[in-house]
């Protein structure tokens, strides 16, 4: 694979690829096999214009409510190729991206040279204690498991006294997930150790570290098959097409969704 730099603060992928042999466990290894084996397929789905307005719209706008990111530092973890990168570059942040894919963070670079983009694992960062204002994680935590409980103590260890953790992840106390742990275990588009994640289990093991200043329950007609076209396999050219009346009821059902029936969880929460 050939390094692309871009920008400063790009490191060569031979050099981030030998620190990730000697450093991930087995887990860890996994994942990034499996992304850097769709990563060509995983981008034309969730990289087209289709899914990045749907993130604008459900995703990002819910996660960052309320916060100005004009000139503060962003931690993009788990940043894949940096679309939520690009979001909080216009909105002015300062932003370094870390991914565990060198495959992805060679995208990274590519899609975002005035970001900083490292290849390394979130479970030890090396990154500097209380640098952050903001750690951002967009559907990255529920392949952390075992480890999920690692992560969110090292977010907290490079987030500054009243930094803001904000994310998207699927949440495991509601019907949609009876349904994907299903799918789980036959599609082999996911990884063996993916599973939702417990907001409620969350918030009481880190209740001492965070205040929980939002929560908001979401995802449904639209999350299903605009954002996660890829994963029922829709043909890109239907997928123009569907997608603005998709969102259109998305929002409109949204108003009247619960926990216990939305596809996935928004939370912003404030490092005590």
């Amino acid at each position: 694979m050939s390094t692309v730099m871009a920008g400063p603060y790009a490191e060569s992928l031979a050099e981030t690829a030998a620190f990730e042999e000697t450093r991930f466990d087995a887990s860890e290894l996994l994942q990034r096999r499996h992304y850097d084996k769709i990563a060509e397929e995983y981008e034309a789905h969730y990289g087209d214009s289709c899914s990045r307005e749907y993130r604008r719209r459900f995703l990002y706008e819910p996660m960052f409510i309320g916060l100005n990111l004009e000139g503060r530092k962003v931690l993009d973890a788990m940043c894949g190729s940096g679309h939520t990168t690009e979001y909080l570059l216009s909105c002015g942040a300062e932003v370094t991206g870390l991914d565990i894919s060198p495959e992805e963070i060679n995208r990274f670079r590519s899609r975002c040279p005035d970001a900083r983009g490292i290849c390394r694992s979130l479970l030890d960062s090396k990154l500097d204690s209380e640098s952050f204002d903001c750690v951002a994680v967009v559907g990255g935590l529920h392949h952390l498991h075992p480890h999920l409980d690692t992560a969110i103590r090292e977010i907290h260890r490079v987030l500054k006294p009243g930094g803001y953790f904000c994310f998207m992840e699927p949440h495991a106390r509601s019907i949609p997930n009876l349904v994907r742990r299903f799918w789980y275990r036959f599609d082999n588009l996911f990884s063996e150790n993916e599973a939702a994640i417990d907001i409620a289990y969350l918030k009481r093991e880190f209740s001492e570290q965070f205040t929980f200043t939002h929560t908001k329950y979401s995802g449904n007609v639209a999350f299903l098959f605009v954002l996660n076209s890829l994963i029922f396999r829709l043909p890109l050219k239907a997928k123009r097409i569907y997608s603005p009346p998709l969102m259109t009821c998305e929002a409109a059902i949204g108003v009247l969704q619960s926990r216990l029936t939305a596809c996935f969880a928004v939370a912003q929460w404030r490092k005590k």
